[in-house]
């Protein structure tokens, strides 16, 4: 396992974290695939008062194991609140569940919104709270998570409030790339969340898509995408199971440069996006919006993109069904509300056909509504 500074907070943490989003139903799961865990060489766990009783099993598992302290960082993420009181409370149960005495990171889980980010300067914000706890050594870093557009996300690191952003960045999602560079500015550590589930659901690929990346693996490529960046510090791996840390961490040591053979095969999914969508490919320029009707247009067309060129269709379901289900954590409308106003074809360079895209993409990935896993 590798280990890399966390920006200007100084923790040297394991190149892949465990994320326990997905253990917060069972302690026995919890505490195996923690063992595990710790045993293949992560020292960083990521839990969050939203997931059901992930805090409370992680706490318990630490006990059992009796783990040193000082040989684990823990993240943990409160969501944004307009009660300073409440927050206070919020905090000192996250570390009664957890059963420790500070936290290592403290994430504003889910500074999504502006109205979001307003919270934060209010006379009464609960931002007062956080800046007490850590003074009181409750907290050590604080940081935040974000489903944002990129304008709200630098607005946010600009506070100079935070040390560190868990952040959504992929291969197959590199829009967000301003902000790894943003943050390697301003010395920030850089916690990339569910890259193999967000970034494709990479660990059940498309026959298509394994046949491009052969001799590689589609999850594996994309681990050694964002591992070869150093401005970035670590990704969650979001493991149900002991089991399922196996092959992600079989990376854990490959965080050099990408190899020629590795180069030449991201440019055949280049190549391949391009001959299969031809005029209809979407370069994710993001003019199109504003929207009238608060369509995700750039998002639908990636997904349009990914599901048409290379069969990634039960991504593109499952995101595209998440529309309209998830709030602000997921924001847009689906393609079928386009009413043909036409504001967003003069915006985009491609001259793309949007409102037809947005239709055809609707037949193609709609389906039963779905929400979040953690609700």
């Amino acid at each position: 396992m590798k280990y890399r500074r966390f920006g200007k907070t100084e923790l040297n943490l394991s190149i892949f974290s465990l994320g326990l989003m997905r253990c917060c139903y069972e302690e026995s799961q919890l505490l195996n695939t923690l063992q595990k865990a710790l045993e293949l060489g992560i020292n960083h766990l990521e839990t969050a008062r939203g997931y059901g009783e992930s805090e409370k099993y992680l706490g318990l598992a630490l006990q059992k194991l009796k783990i040193p302290r000082n040989q684990i960082f823990i993240t943990t993420k409160l969501t944004p609140v307009n009660d300073s009181q409440v927050m206070k409370k919020w905090l000192d149960e996250s570390l009664q569940n957890l059963g420790i005495d500070y936290i290592d990171c403290l994430a504003i889980h889910g500074i999504n919104t502006w109205q979001h980010l307003d919270l934060l300067t209010e006379g009464n914000s609960y931002l007062t709270v956080l800046s007490q706890a850590k003074k009181e050594g409750k907290i050590r870093h604080l940081g935040f998570s974000t489903h944002g557009s990129l304008e709200l996300i630098s607005a946010t690191l600009s506070t100079g409030f935070f040390e560190f952003v868990n952040l959504h960045y992929y291969y197959f999602f590199q829009h967000n790339y301003p902000i790894v560079e943003l943050a390697e500015k301003m010395d920030l550590g850089v916690f990339i969340i569910s890259p193999a589930d967000k970034g494709g659901r990479l660990y059940q690929p498309s026959t298509k898509l394994k046949q491009i990346c052969h001799p590689f693996s589609p999850l594996l490529l994309n681990y050694r995408f964002l591992l070869n960046n150093r401005s970035i510090t670590t990704l969650s791996v979001g493991a149900s199971n002991p089991e399922e840390l196996t092959i992600p961490l079989s990376v854990a040591d490959e965080d050099g440069e990408l190899t020629s053979l590795e180069l030449e095969i991201f440019d055949k999914i280049d190549k391949t996006l391009q001959d299969t969508l031809k005029l209809d490919r979407c370069s994710q320029c993001y003019q199109c919006l504003p929207c009238p009707e608060n369509i995700n247009i750039p998002e639908i067309l990636r997904l349009r993109n990914l599901g048409v060129a290379l069969d990634m269709t039960d991504y593109a379901s499952y995101r595209y069904q998440m529309l309209e289900n998830a709030g602000h954590w997921f924001w847009g409308k689906k393609g079928d509300k386009c009413t043909d106003c036409g504001e967003c074809l003069p915006k985009c360079p491609e001259n793309l056909n949007i409102p037809d895209l947005l239709r055809d993409s609707h037949t193609r990935f709609n389906g039963s509504a779905r929400r979040r896993l953690w609700e």
